[in-house]
């Protein structure tokens, strides 16, 4: 199953698009083992950081691109299908195409790639100079 951007924005719910995006995978599986190399070269380019740049704005920095639901934290840009060394290599549409891609937070990663007993993220609820306690 190749998962899309755009099939993941007609789930509505955070649930709803993480089982859409679920792997299934175990921890310490190898992935990339002896050319993890590789993926770091990517990972470093100055056409990945304009990338990047690219899918955090259009996802407005918000986990799963869900709005409300904004990443305080590091935001991870996630390969909705697992990329391989030779897709790198060779420029892959599923490497380079936001259609492919989307922002989440590290928990939100670890469980698309993991998996967890539960998990259950709500919309923040902002208020008015929330973020200036000195304010309040």
């Amino acid at each position: 199953m190749i998962r899309t951007y755009s099939e993941m924005c007609r789930h509505h719910t955070y649930a709803d698009r993480v089982e859409y995006l679920k792997l299934g995978g175990v921890i310490g599986e190898e992935t990339f083992g002896m050319d993890r190399y590789i993926n770091q070269q990517l990972y470093h380019s100055q056409d990945w950081y304009k990338l990047r740049d690219k899918i955090i704005t259009r996802d407005l920095g918000c986990n799963l691109a869900i709005k409300n639901m904004e990443i305080m934290g590091i935001i991870i840009i996630h390969h909705m299908n697992p990329i391989t060394p030779e897709q790198i290599m060779n420029h892959s549409k599923y490497v380079w195409n936001p259609e492919y891609m989307v922002c989440v937070d590290k928990e939100t990663h670890d469980y698309i790639h993991f998996g967890k007993q539960t998990i259950n993220k709500m919309p923040i609820q902002r208020s008015r100079n929330d973020h200036c306690p000195w304010l309040h």
